[in-house]
């Protein structure tokens, strides 16, 4: 017999609820209700739905994300194409995908978009809870906007995204904001930084002294904790702001107050990637461990220019689509189930052509019916019927079609009596399965 091949490992399956499974992961079900509620939300505020391959060229990402960061230097899945020796790479993230289209495109000719995508990214690291080697991202670009107000209202769809899901804001998730100024702002700051590191090198990791003059903003950011009293002694970016960016800072938290959103400043908030600038922003939550943050995001004004384009302004955030599931499965909070309306249970296989017409029409109106097949007991069916989560069973006689009704027979209330219902007035009783 040959070897079972299994999932690369990090790389998971996502299944109906139905198969067990020894890990805690997302069922099928749990996903599209997400889906579902995503597409919603971003719907009513104007976002169109695109798609951007998998794999890009390498050097996209080395410019876009920033060759000192962890994902290019130590995580990205890339490889010579053995065809023409072209360098690629598995997408680790979405966003330089997306400009990168837009820039090919010429999409912003017309104006600026609001666009949205979701798909697997790849990592390599060490596969954790929550931390996958490829995993769903789901995220969310405003391109060509410059001002606060889409700043503002981005994230203002997060929270209604957070209400639409059943989190609440300030027990399950909180909202952290800072500002990474502009360029001479940033500037300053680094130069800053250095100083101030280069005068405490001895108290400095291997990974903290490789950044210093590549991207010192980076130790900021370190989970040493070894390191966390020297980086919060360290010089902060909001003393090197100018008016301008305090100003637009200033106009987001006004609508965030307007609004009743409570927030955070957080001055030692840089995000994992380089190309962000003024506003950035993380959603975090204490339910998951030191995997803390659910959804961050910011402004990356320099981007487009970065990958070859035009100056445009944007803003978005992403989101890990596994990470957050497993938060709403924490908690604990109502979910989505899978169940049918209805299970169809047949006790004479001569009965299967009345039935089978019956169920069409059902299910043309709206019922999900399941359908019991491969024979069995009457039961044998029930049991399966009851199993399968219904709040019904169609139960599908020969007298019953002989008299052209059906019995209907509450799964869920014992003390409901059973019902008939006429097979030529599917249309006046549907209802009756998706609501009871």
């Amino acid at each position: 017999m040959a070897d079972k091949l299994l999932a690369v490992k990090g790389m998971n399956d996502i299944l109906p609820g139905s198969v067990p499974r020894k890990e805690k992961l997302p069922d099928a079900a749990l996903w599209r209700w997400f889906e579902t509620t995503v597409q919603s939300v971003l719907a009513r505020h104007g976002y169109q739905y695109l798609l951007t391959p998998i794999v890009e060229p390498t050097s996209l990402f080395v410019r876009g994300i920033g060759e000192a960061t962890d994902i290019v230097e130590k995580e990205m899945y890339s490889w010579s194409d053995a065809m023409n020796g072209d360098a690629l790479t598995l997408r680790p993230e979405i966003t330089a995908g997306i400009v990168r289209a837009m820039i090919e495109h010429n999409a912003l000719y017309n104006g600026p978009l609001r666009v949205w995508s979701m798909g697997p990214v790849f990592r390599h690291e060490r596969p954790q809870k929550g931390r996958y080697r490829q995993f769903y991202q789901l995220d969310v670009e405003a391109l060509g906007y410059p001002g606060p107000d889409v700043d503002a209202e981005l994230i203002l769809m997060v929270r209604r995204l957070w209400q639409d899901l059943g989190l609440v804001i300030g027990q399950h998730v909180r909202l952290e904001l800072n500002s990474l100024g502009q360029p001479a702002e940033r500037a300053a700051h680094r130069a800053a930084l250095v100083a101030y590191f280069e005068a405490h090198a001895d108290q400095l990791d291997e990974d903290s002294k490789r950044r210093l003059h590549a991207n010192p903003l980076r130790i900021l950011d370190t989970k040493n904790p070894a390191l966390q009293a020297l980086v919060e002694a360290a010089p902060k970016l909001l003393d090197h702001l100018g008016p301008e960016t305090r100003a637009h800072l200033d106009a987001v938290c006004a609508v965030l107050d307007a609004a009743g959103l409570p927030y955070r400043i957080n001055p030692r908030m840089v995000r994992g990637l380089d190309y962000y600038n003024l506003t950035v922003f993380e959603w975090v939550t204490d339910h998951l461990g030191s995997q803390g943050t659910v959804c961050g995001g910011g402004r990356y004004d320099g981007l487009f220019e970065q990958l070859g384009g035009k100056p445009t302004p944007a803003i978005g955030f992403g989101l890990g689509v596994e990470r957050l599931l497993l938060l709403l499965q924490e908690l604990g909070l109502p979910m989505p189930s899978a169940a049918p309306d209805a299970y169809a249970v047949v006790g004479d296989p001569q009965c299967l052509p009345q039935a089978l017409v019956a169920l069409d029409a059902l299910r043309a109106a709206g019922v999900a019916v399941q359908m019991h097949a491969g024979g069995g007991s009457i039961k044998a069916q029930f049991k399966k019927a009851d199993a399968s989560g219904a709040r019904h069973a169609l139960v599908f006689g020969a007298d019953e079609l002989g008299r052209g009704e059906v019995a209907v027979k509450a799964l869920r209330d014992a003390a409901a009596p059973q019902l008939t219902r006429r097979l030529d007035a599917v249309a006046a009783w549907a209802n009756e399965l998706r609501t009871a």
